[in-house]
């Protein structure tokens, strides 16, 4: 059975060579979250001049995103927290843990990787989802 997390990874485009190597990291060493092994996935780049992004223009943004399984997402952001970025001010990392609703918003602060979003609500709270009568 699988358990999916969706990430995506928003940098400047001078730290492609790092989030080449991050995607490398989750194909072949990151760990998995309940189970022995290794290699959870990768990260393609979306933002590039044949993306299917709608409108007029090409993405100015560099994106990467990635189905990642069994990933032990608690590893996945210490390795995004522990690379030396060029741009780190620039790092954003967006992960969706299954069973999870939304993306919860990482960002580089000060050489520490902190949750930004949402600080709430929470699928824990029992005013998150609207009762279905």
């Amino acid at each position: 059975m699988s358990w999916v997390a969706n990430i995506m990874v928003s940098v400047d485009m001078a730290d492609r060579p790092n989030v080449e190597s991050l995607s490398e990291w989750l194909r072949v060493e990151a760990p998995l979250r309940d189970r022995p092994g290794s290699g959870c996935g990768f990260l393609t780049e979306t933002t590039g001049q044949d993306s299917p992004w709608g409108g007029w223009k090409f993405p100015e943004c560099t994106v990467w995103a990635g189905a990642l399984n069994h990933a032990d997402l608690t590893a996945v952001v210490d390795r995004v927290g522990g690379i030396a970025w060029r741009c780190p001010n620039a790092v954003q990392v967006f992960l969706m843990d299954q069973e999870e609703s939304f993306f919860r918003v990482w960002m580089l602060r000060d050489g520490e990787l902190r949750q930004y979003a949402p600080t709430r609500p929470d699928e824990e709270d029992e005013d998150f989802f609207p009762d279905e009568r």
